[in-house]
């Protein structure tokens, strides 16, 4: 069974210096439909604008996965990191018994594009820790990347909990495939292009709940970028 979560079916909230949109109930947008998908929380695709962020905030046992499409974003947090994302870096941090952080667009120019994910965490406890990582474009061309695991194989983050994130640039016409273990999920999101879920068509910004299916086929419409997530 693949069910979309079509782009435009979103929450969405305009905060001016903020552009946002909740794949999943978040903030102000509550919807009883779309809470979460196995341990998939938070899937928030955001703009912010040249100069402005969100403040220092506290988070607790969540995993919390940040991917930029565009721009820069300036984090800071009570671990004692200080660092800058670029566009397609990743960051991993599990926030466990308690950080704060803050999250700038330090450009005075230029709007910083990003994904912000967040998956509950294998238990409730763990020591905050903090990643950031760029992987090769050569690695995900054409083919899955392994960016996020529990066991950090292949020098992927360490993720505390049975999830795994793959990302992939398509050219037009070129496809991947996964197959998914007996009783695990995937979920699909649909980062810049559009591809073909099998038989089911998705756009960008779309995404797709996937259960019940042995082997998914991932086909680009036209350039393409993804995020997979396979799931317990």
């Amino acid at each position: 069974m693949i069910q979309v979560r079509k782009s435009k079916e979103r929450g969405h909230a305009d905060h001016g210096w903020l552009k946002t949109h909740h794949t999943f109930s978040f903030s102000t947008y509550q919807d009883p439909e779309h809470v979460r998908f196995r341990a998939l929380r938070v899937m928030n695709e955001d703009v912010v604008l040249p100069g402005q962020g969100f403040g220092t905030h506290p988070h607790n046992d969540m995993e919390i996965v940040t991917y930029v499409l565009e721009g820069a974003l300036e984090h800071k947090d009570s671990m004692g990191n200080g660092e800058v994302l670029h566009a397609g870096e990743f960051q991993r941090m599990s926030a466990g018994t308690g950080i704060t952080h803050s999250e700038f667009n330090p450009s005075s120019s230029e709007a910083v594009h990003l994904y912000q994910i967040w998956l509950y965490p294998e238990r409730k406890g763990i020591e905050p820790s903090y990643e950031q990582k760029r992987f090769p474009d050569s690695e995900q061309q054409n083919q899955l990347r392994l960016v996020a695991s529990p066991q950090a194989e292949e020098g992927a983050l360490k993720i505390h909990q049975d999830a795994r994130i793959y990302l992939s640039k398509l050219d037009s016409g070129q496809q991947v495939a996964h197959a998914l273990s007996e009783g695990r999920h995937a979920w699909l999101q649909v980062l810049r292009g559009a591809v073909r879920l099998n038989d089911v068509p998705l756009e960008v910004s779309d995404g797709a709940a996937v259960s019940d299916v042995e082997q998914l086929t991932i086909t680009a419409t036209e350039n393409a970028e993804i995020m997979l997530f396979d799931l317990a």
